[in-house]
């Protein structure tokens, strides 16, 4: 079960996987510089809640970053990335099917502490965003979201946001995975099996 406190998260993992709360958990090879990232966000006044089971920080009712910690790394991933000038060129993309570079991706626990200011100024930056209320322009998609989606995401904020933080590709999967249903009340009930799984910020094919 994930995790709704963020100190958990830091003391146990994110609750998603079997190793929640052992020594082989991906918080534990990363802790220093994840408390480091944490830190960053706090002190640049941003709110600090646990969504998806990850400690996310929030500003003006927005999401503004969320921590996250691998095997082969950790991140401090930013939303809404594609307003970001990026001046630094030191974001990168999560992977193939993420079409703007969003996150901060360190293998070294010191390197935080090394990219503080940077990091201070990007969150600064996404937080005045947030106050002008500006997002991404609505970009073309190759799928069609089938409507019991929509109303589905239109009647569950939780599920809204979590749909939207997902990448284009798993976004594409569930849509995908929905649309081969050939009866409506197939689809929905795919969209009630599948809610967890896309809180978990997992895609249609992901176990």
């Amino acid at each position: 079960m994930m995790i709704h406190d963020v100190g958990d998260y830091f003391a146990k993992g994110c609750g998603r996987c079997d190793r929640f709360a052992t020594a082989d958990c991906s918080t534990r090879l990363w802790l220093p510089g994840l408390l480091v990232l944490r830190r960053i966000a706090c002190a640049a006044g941003l709110t600090e809640v646990a969504k998806w089971g990850h400690p996310t920080y929030m500003h003006a009712g927005r999401n503004i970053a969320i921590i996250g910690a691998f095997r082969g790394d950790f991140r401090l991933t930013l939303f809404n990335a594609a307003l970001l000038q990026d001046p630094d060129h030191v974001l990168e993309r999560q992977g193939p099917n993420t079409r703007h570079a969003d996150c901060f991706r360190f293998t070294d626990t010191a390197a935080p502490a090394r990219l503080e200011s940077v990091i201070r100024a990007y969150l600064a930056e996404a937080m005045v965003y947030a106050e002008q209320g500006l997002v991404p322009p609505k970009e073309p998609t190759e799928v069609d979201v089938p409507d019991e989606l929509i109303e589905a995401l239109d009647a569950d904020p939780d599920l809204a946001e979590a749909f939207a933080a997902l990448t284009p590709g798993r976004q594409k999967a569930w849509a995908l995975h929905l649309n081969a249903a050939r009866t409506s009340a197939t689809r929905v009930s795919r969209i009630e099996k599948g809610r967890a799984k896309i809180l978990a910020g997992k895609g249609a094919t992901e176990r």
